[in-house]
C-alpha cells in the first residue's frame, strides 16, 4: 500500500494534529461563549411577556446559542475574524456548552427552592 507508508502516516498525523486540537483553548473559548450566551438568551426569554417563550426558554436559549455559534464559525469560513477557518470541532465545542448550560438551567428550574417560592405565589383567577 504505497498510500499508507509510515512517511505519509507520519505526515499526515503531524500536519492534521497540530493544525486543530481538541484541548486548545479555542475550544474552551467556544464551550464558555455559547454557555453564556445561552445563560443570557434563556434569561431574557424567561424574563419576556410573551407566554409562548417563557414556557420554553431554555430552548429559545439553546437555539440562538446555537444560531451564534454557527454565524461565529460562517465568519472564521468568510475570512472575518483571524482563524484557520470552520471547524468541526469548535461546532461540538458550541454545542458542548449549549448542552452543559440546558442542564444548568433545568436543574436550577426544578430546584426545591424554586417550587416552593412558586408554590408560595396566589394563583390568579379570571372572573369571566
Amino acid at each position: 500500500m504505497p498510500w499508507f507508508s509510515s512517511q505519509t502516516k507520519g505526515a499526515f498525523l503531524t500536519k492534521m494534529g497540530d493544525e486543530d486540537p481538541w484541548l486548545a483553548p479555542d475550544k474552551l473559548y467556544h464551550v464558555l461563549f455559547c454557555f453564556s450566551l445561552n445563560l443570557l438568551f434563556s434569561t431574557v426569554a424567561a424574563l419576556t411577556p410573551h407566554p409562548f417563550l417563557r414556557r420554553h426558554y431554555i430552548v429559545v436559549g439553546s437555539i440562538a446559542s446555537l444560531l451564534a455559534g454557527a454565524a461565529k464559525e460562517i465568519a472564521d469560513e468568510l475570512g472575518y475574524f483571524r482563524s484557520a477557518g470552520a471547524s468541526a470541532k469548535d461546532a461540538v465545542a458550541d454545542l458542548l456548552g449549549v448542552v452543559l448550560a440546558s442542564y444548568a438551567l433545568s436543574l436550577v428550574k426544578l430546584s426545591p427552592r424554586q417550587r416552593d417560592h412558586d408554590a408560595d405565589q396566589p394563583r390568579g383567577l379570571s372572573m369571566v
